[in-house]
């Protein structure tokens, strides 16, 4: 078959790419032929056998949707009509899930969504302006996945006739081959040489978005209120980072490590992975982590809460500091307990380790 996937690809960072690309990694093995139509970036390339096409559009926050919403529906027609599309994917309901469904339903070609979580937790809870395009968007869809059973409860309380039969569940995935507890393990040094870390305290890591809804200015707090001594790497970027920054000023042992695209040798550097997200529909990063034998600490909320069992890790409440400053004291301070966690993390990652293919056809 010839996929078409719209939506945030590789070298753009985040949860959606990464899951884009191992979806289509796998097409491709089955030997499927894979289109993905993405935001532009000077440096974008076909990888790993998926041919990527980028569009036209300016990187300004309000306008990059706009306009990869008219450049990229553009692009998808013209790909239908050249390669003769058998099946569309939209990942994320807005934009990427508008072009796919209004394409897919003009086209008469059968549509999938993905929603990945903040299209629905943050844009159609929180932003009332979203609901007509949300439902259409859902309306026009074939089929709809969630990334989690929580996830999967918010959908379903849209408003959308027959949207009850079209949504499944489709998690997220984690390469257990690229993630693994013998990888590289230079970025401690690198941490040493380029960041001033100068001591052996355990490595507390949270990578992610530097947005609100990440809650790492919560972390930080609950950086002031601990007993245990740790340092803590911030991994990424965004809106909130000269905010962060200015907020760690006089808390020792706070790094902040930039945007990253090889995970797989960072992850392992550290000691426990963290994400006291107020809101999260899954977690990539937690699977991640476990997969590379990491104990995690996470929000009880939304797809996190399906992820962490007792076995790998602490569930906090996101929005008690106090709560954050205990967790990470505890499994600090128990060298066993950290132990434990790690010892069972690989296994539990087996668990995401495998892709499905999720269409019908």
């Amino acid at each position: 078959m010839k996929i078409a996937m719209v939506g945030q690809f590789p070298p753009h960072i985040g949860g959606v790419g990464v899951h884009i690309h191992t979806l289509a990694k796998e097409l491709v093995k089955e030997g499927h032929e894979v289109y993905v139509i993405t935001y532009p970036h000077k440096d974008l390339k076909d990888i790993d056998g998926i041919h990527v096409i980028g569009t036209k559009g300016i990187n300004i926050p309000g306008l990059r949707g706009l306009g990869f919403y008219l450049h990229g529906k553009k692009a998808l027609k013209k790909l239908v009509k050249e390669e003769n599309i058998d099946i569309i994917h939209g990942h994320y309901l807005i934009p990427a899930g508008m072009i796919a469904a209004e394409v897919g339903e003009k086209m008469n070609i059968k549509t999938y969504l993905t929603a990945h979580g903040s299209d629905i937790f943050e844009l159609y809870n929180k932003k009332a302006i979203s609901h007509p395009f949300i439902k259409n968007t859902l309306k026009k869809a074939d089929v709809v996945f969630a990334v989690s059973e929580a996830l999967k409860e918010n959908i379903l309380k849209i408003p959308v006739k027959g949207l009850k039969d079209k949504v499944r569940i489709h998690h997220n995935s984690v390469d257990i081959s690229r993630f693994k507890p013998d990888a590289d393990y230079s970025f401690k040094e690198e941490l040493k040489k380029n960041y001033g870390l100068d001591n052996d305290n355990p490595i507390l890591l949270f990578v992610g978005n530097l947005i609100k809804r990440k809650n790492v200015d919560g972390l930080i707090e609950a950086k002031k209120l601990s007993s245990t001594e740790y340092n803590l790497v911030i991994v990424g970027t965004g809106p909130e980072l000269n905010k962060l920054k200015k907020q760690a000023k006089g808390i020792d042992n706070i790094y902040f490590a930039g945007k990253r695209t090889n995970m797989e040798n960072i992850v392992p550097s550290s000691d426990i992975v963290i994400l006291p997200s107020h809101s999260e529909s899954f977690g990539i990063v937690l699977i991640e982590a476990l997969a590379c034998g990491k104990g995690v600490i996470g929000s009880n909320t939304g797809g996190i809460s399906e992820i962490i069992t007792p076995d790998v890790g602490l569930l906090i409440d996101s929005k008690d500091y106090q709560s954050i400053a205990n967790a990470i004291d505890k499994v600090f301070s128990d060298e066993d307990l950290k132990n434990k966690f790690s010892q069972n993390a690989r296994q539990r990652a087996k668990v995401f380790s495998k892709m499905e293919i999720p269409y019908d056809e």
